[in-house]
């Protein structure tokens, strides 16, 4: 059956990437703008970033808030959008990673709401303004940097959503790979794996003859494979820019458009960090190869694809294809199982489940027809002691 495009495509975010590009930060803030400051912990004083960031905004009026988390909350964002509403403040610039990123989309749009800010999460609110968003990234994951989505918690009910809103795109991003040298091992291999998945999101559905959106799928998911392989140089300049660019790639909606896509790996994933805490990247490796086993037969002639093209596979069998992600995983110190984290919960698989049901994903469809009996499988092979 042919597969007919239709698609808009637009992404105004204007990167700036390089060891010198914090030196623009300060002609790409409106001149006269209010700027609400935005971070997490506090590593951005520790790496030099905050320096550097103040610097630039010696000429504007800005106000400060920190301690946005690793997985951004509602209660915590809430308190920025009353500071920036107290201050009048009219451009937020995020400094962090991709959850500050998320963050800040979500006091962009909230600020200019006067109803629940759980209404835009929800989607029960659709976002039509926000106040303008830039960022300096400070690590390489998501991709939160020059796309409409973001995920925010509210951690009163565990409950962990996605939303998209075109105005909270960021207008700008600063992408300066010399931060990343500071981070600790853990968030470049989560970061690696985070990307890794993203691009297999958009790309492991079924054939429809996309040959430009296969094409950069598979030279964004052969340079994180290349990445995974020469983890042992991840302190060199050209790796970490190498990850912070294939990151930004793998989730700025350039190989995603016309094609079918299946986020169902990210959307059971988020459960694992809303029970037990356990970072991203790390929940991905614990489900996606249980979810490609459980989907095999819907997804084994892109698997069979990925194989040649990605892992230059001789005999590139959907099976083996998965084997290949499980060892990419693996050789970056990722957990295969969540008993690999730790966790020694007997109850974890039904706990995730019934967390599933109360979101409303324990049946998401799709192309590989993920009913609640599959997704109860998948949930047992990666959580099951």
């Amino acid at each position: 059956m042919s597969h007919l495009f239709e698609f808009s495509y637009h992404n105004p975010t204007q990167i700036h990437f390089g060891p010198n590009s914090f030196a623009k930060l300060g002609e790409l803030i409106p001149a006269g703008a209010k700027v609400l400051l935005l971070y997490g912990g506090g590593s951005i004083k520790r790496n030099g970033v905050y320096d550097q960031v103040t610097q630039a905004l010696a000429g504007f009026a800005w106000v400060e808030f920190s301690g946005v988390e690793a997985n951004p909350t509602l209660e915590t964002l809430n308190r920025a959008v009353a500071v920036v509403r107290e201050q009048k403040l009219d451009f937020i610039l995020a400094v962090g990673g991709g959850s500050v990123c998320d963050g800040a989309k979500f006091i962009a749009a909230a600020t200019l709401y006067d109803g629940d800010g759980w209404d835009i999460v929800s989607g029960s609110h659709l976002v039509q303004a926000a106040l303008p968003v830039g960022v300096v990234l400070t690590l390489a994951a998501t991709g939160s940097e020059s796309n409409a989505g973001a995920v925010v918690t509210r951690a009163a009910t565990q409950q962990k959503k996605v939303f998209f809103a075109e105005p909270t795109r960021p207008r700008f991003a600063i992408l300066n790979p010399e931060v990343l040298a500071s981070l600790p091992d853990r968030q470049l291999e989560n970061g690696l794996v985070d990307a890794f998945v993203h691009a297999c999101e958009q790309y492991l559905t079924y054939p429809v003859g996309a040959l430009v959106q296969d094409g950069y799928a598979e030279a964004v998911l052969r340079a994180l494979k290349t990445l995974a392989e020469t983890f042992d140089q991840r302190r060199s300049s050209e790796w970490l820019q190498n990850l912070m660019w294939s990151a930004n790639q793998a989730l700025c909606g350039i190989f995603a458009v016309g094609v079918p896509l299946d986020w169902a790996t990210h959307r059971m994933a988020v459960e694992l960090t809303a029970l037990y805490g356990i970072d991203h990247g790390r929940t991905l490796s614990i489900l996606q190869p249980a979810l490609l086993r459980e989907t095999i037969e819907a997804k084994r002639a892109k698997l069979e694809q990925m194989g040649r093209q990605v892992f230059g596979l001789a005999e590139p069998s959907a099976e083996a294809c998965i084997e290949a992600i499980e060892a990419l995983y693996r050789s970056v110190n990722m957990p295969l199982h969540l008993r690999d984290t730790g966790v020694a919960d007997t109850q974890a698989a039904s706990r995730v489940m019934q967390a599933l049901r109360d979101h409303g994903n324990a049946a998401l469809g799709g192309h590989a027809g993920l009913d609640e009996a599959k997704t109860e499988r998948i949930i047992t092979a990666a959580c099951a002691l």
